[in-house]
């Protein structure tokens, strides 16, 4: 199998924002689809103040039926032609969707099959929406072109205003929502998903809107913790994309980019589905970031500050802390973990300046009054902060929306009030925190953070850290939970890194934070999950070909060939060079590039091509839950994979680490799980 580039498109890297930011994907799903293994009773509630919630309205549709009826006409010629075309066409399209040039992705979205057919299975015109939402990608060049046009990132809030009204909503339709909006660095996700259980359990109907996705798109949008349903994601993408491309015209921007048309089709899902709150997590950012256009969230919160999308935050945490408080409303309560000191200052200078109250969460450990000690679903210690964060914001929520009296209410900081010297933020009030709090706490899932899956011998760690600081806590983590145990009495244990960073991260910094966990073997590989991903909508990015990712992978590989030479370790052979890499001996097959001259069996670092040729390679058949390929993959006549191949196969436990990506974790996740692709 031939590995020309640009033959496979894949998940690429980048941001979760759409225009001006980078797109990306990510999932979040409860476990195995299924939902929590266990539901708190929901609490007595005490009468809401204020009547019941406003039932939303959806707001009338500029352009209409006639401008739906045109296009789907319209999609009906160019369809014909498509298949007239014998499928050239649509490659010809896909290509042009990868430059970023507006009328080329449009034609890849009729090329790929931008049709609503009600006479196809829920299953095909999901495909057909998937596949037409991943022309909405936008690439590197494309980017830079948006940069250099629109100087004021403000421009591009005001363009997602015109496009949230194409869509036939009005910014005012969000404050029905009752939005809690969370920005961070990192534990973002994981404090937005124990905000969503607490509040779940109350017996409310929650929304939940993240980025980016493991599996399936379907992931960023949830209805009460579960993904939206096959069928509605299918309705809410027609639907949308109708009258965003009803009402274009010359006049009119382009359609929305990826990140963009997921944010205002989760709108539209939240207002029809008539929940009772949404909890909104920032993609990059928070200032420009386009889900900042909600005016009038409930309370926001900012996770742990970090560096990372320098290139479009900057590139101190002081600037990085600038664009994460641009999320704050004047009279909006918010609240902010422990930071470094001067982020914090930069912090508290925004909220003063928009005349926002900002609060310091106290540590976990204040709300563990006696012996209780909180019980938390989500493993390591850096969730402590994110469930303290999560506390303040359900509390919060619960109190401004009338389901929870309390004496420790919030008193508002005005600006300039004067404040203790050994504090530039108050400190918001503890409180005993209520059974559905509590139950909310344990029973939260995120799959893809601090996740182990024992699988027989093989015990897989799973954590998608891919910031410095994110790593440190990752580290911490895999060292307590795999480390710390004994070696096995009836044999020995082989510890492998499958790593995989993309983007403007700082590869060698995130390795040498590794190196402390005495790796055996490092593993590395693009996040494609298999070589070929025209059948998997799902993983489909416009913005990457194979041979940039393998460039990226074999420069991963020479940078933690340096670090264990630097550590002393034994001596390694000479990285890979990409060259020779992309059309490798057909008789050896694709599963591991290698280079032409032999290798010392001491080398400890290996590249594939793919995720599955990975993880056979590190199983040798002795996981269960993977499925065994239809030729066997062990067996390869290059010294490191045979010689590597007798030590996994004799090992009492093999214990896997998977981090540096979010979106390698979610392809080996699809591959240890198949449930989750259903």
């Amino acid at each position: 199998m031939g590995l020309r580039g640009g033959a496979v498109r894949g998940w690429g890297d980048g941001g979760k924002g759409g225009g001006g930011e980078r797109c990306s994907q990510r999932p979040a799903w409860d476990r195995c689809l299924g939902g929590p293994s266990r539901r708190p009773s929901p609490s007595r509630l005490p009468p809401r103040r204020g009547g019941v919630l406003p039932s939303p309205k959806m707001a009338a549709g500029r352009g209409g039926a006639a401008a739906a009826g045109t296009a789907a006409r319209a999609n009906s010629g160019r369809r014909g032609a498509a298949r007239r075309d014998g499928g050239a066409g649509a490659a010809r399209a896909a290509r042009g969707a990868a430059g970023g040039g507006g009328e080329r992705r449009e034609a890849a979205q009729h090329a790929a099959g931008a049709r609503p057919c009600s006479g196809l299975s829920a299953a095909a015109s999901l495909q057909d929406a998937i596949r037409t939402l991943n022309t909405l990608q936008t690439n590197a060049s494309y980017l830079e072109q948006v940069k250099r046009e629109r100087g004021d990132p403000r421009a591009q809030l005001e363009a997602m205003r015109g496009f949230l009204e194409r869509s036939g909503l009005q910014v005012e339709d969000l404050d029905r929502l009752n939005i809690i909006h969370v920005t961070g660095t990192k534990g973002k996700g994981s404090a937005c998903a124990f905000t969503e259980r607490i509040l779940r359990g109350y017996g409310l109907r929650t929304g939940f809107y993240s980025s980016p996705h493991l599996v399936q798109v379907r992931e960023r949008i949830r209805i009460n913790g579960q993904p939206l349903s096959k069928e509605l994601f299918s309705k809410y993408f027609w639907l949308v994309y109708r009258r965003l491309r009803g009402t274009k015209d010359e006049s009119q921007a382009n359609m929305p980019a990826y990140f963009r048309f997921l944010t205002i089709m989760a709108f539209h899902v939240f207002l029809q589905e008539k929940v009772d709150l949404a909890v909104v997590e920032v993609g990059i950012g928070g200032a420009f970031d386009c889900t900042n256009i909600i005016r009038a969230p409930v309370v926001c919160g900012v996770s742990s500050l970090g560096i990372d999308h320098t290139s479009i935050l900057g590139d101190t945490v002081e600037k990085i802390a600038w664009q994460k408080g641009g999320i704050f409303k004047p009279g909006v309560p918010a609240f902010t973990v422990p930071q470094p000191e001067q982020p914090l200052e930069v912090l508290r200078d925004r909220a003063r300046e928009c005349g926002c109250p900002l609060y310091l969460c106290p540590e976990l450990d204040a709300f563990e009054a006696g012996t209780q000690v909180l019980e938390l679903g989500l493993a390591g210690s850096h969730q402590r902060s994110n469930a303290a964060l999560a506390l303040q914001l359900s509390r919060t929520w619960l109190q401004r929306r009338g389901y929870e009296a309390g004496t420790d209410v919030l008193q508002d900081v005005l600006p300039g009030a004067e404040l203790s010297a050994q504090r530039s933020v108050p400190l918001a009030p503890t409180f005993c925190p209520s059974d559905a709090m509590i139950q909310g706490l344990r029973d939260t899932e995120w799959p893809g953070r601090t996740q182990v899956l024992p699988h027989g011998p093989v015990t897989w760690y799973i954590d998608g850290a891919h910031t410095t600081s994110s790593i440190q806590a990752c580290v911490r983590w895999f060292r307590q939970a795999a480390l710390n145990e004994d070696k096995p009495q009836d044999g020995s244990e082989v510890r492998v890194l499958l790593f995989n960073a993309t983007g403007d991260r700082d590869t060698a910094a995130l390795l040498k934070l590794l190196l402390p966990c005495h790796f055996d073997y490092a593993v590395f590989c693009p996040n494609f999950t298999e070589v070929s991903v025209a059948a998997n909508s799902d993983q489909q990015n416009f913005n990457v070909t194979l041979e940039n990712a393998l460039t990226r992978c074999v420069e991963n590989q020479k940078t933690w060939t340096r670090l264990m030479e630097e550590k002393g370790g034994p001596w390694l052979p000479a990285p890979l060079e990409v060259g020779g890499l992309l059309q490798p001996d057909p008789l050896r097959g694709a599963l591991l590039l290698v280079p032409p001259a032999e290798r010392p069996l001491n080398s400890t670092s290996l590249v594939f091509p793919c995720i599955s040729h990975a993880l056979q390679w590190i199983t040798q058949g002795r996981d269960p839950h993977l499925p065994l390929p239809a030729s066997k993959v062990g067996a390869h006549p290059h010294p490191v994979a045979t010689s590597g191949a007798v030590l996994l196969q004799e090992a009492a436990a093999i214990r896997v680490l998977v981090t540096g990506s979010l979106h390698l974790v979610g392809g080996v996740l699809k591959l240890l799980d198949p449930t989750l692709s259903q």
